[in-house]
């Protein structure tokens, strides 16, 4: 596929994600792809597509705003999303960076980049504020994200 082609592929994604449309967005991933960021570590179209749902059904109030860049022959993102962080009722307006690679018009690999400090802050209050730049607080999120993607999947028969 070419740039052009491959920016589509992100731009649609992104308007997906708008609509919480989780279905398309897992179309657009090649089956053996990786996806990360600071709370997930993920491997195969399954588990991603898994993780897009869980967010889509459990952000009801999220709102996302997105643009895409094409810069010598990457493809790049830049995504904000609004919303309340279901485990403590807290406002989170987050700010992400992402990067991708493709294999047969699909994305094989996808790197979400944030803040996880000014995440943290914003969604766990003082314990983020005063741990959220540690290791500890952060590998505490990301065995927490990764046990409620896989009880959200054994919920929904994957």
């Amino acid at each position: 596929m070419t740039e052009s082609g491959n920016k589509a592929l992100i731009e649609r994604f992104y308007r997906a994600f708008q609509q919480k449309d989780y279905q398309t967005m897992a179309q657009c991933y090649h089956p053996q792809a990786t996806f990360r960021d600071e709370a997930f570590r993920l491997n195969g179209a399954e588990e991603i597509g898994a993780m897009w749902q869980m967010l889509c059904e459990r952000g009801k109030d999220m709102q996302l705003s997105f643009s895409v860049s094409e810069d010598n022959g990457r493809i790049r993102a830049h995504w904000e999303a609004l919303y309340t962080f279901s485990q403590t009722g807290r406002r989170v307006h987050n700010k992400i960076d992402a990067s991708f690679e493709f294999r047969d018009g699909k994305i094989i690999r996808h790197d979400d980049r944030f803040n996880f400090w000014s995440w943290s802050r914003q969604a766990l209050g003082l314990p983020g504020l005063l741990l959220g730049w540690t290791p500890l607080l952060k590998n505490k999120v990301q065995t927490m994200a990764m046990k409620n993607l896989r009880l959200f999947m054994k919920g929904n028969g994957r």
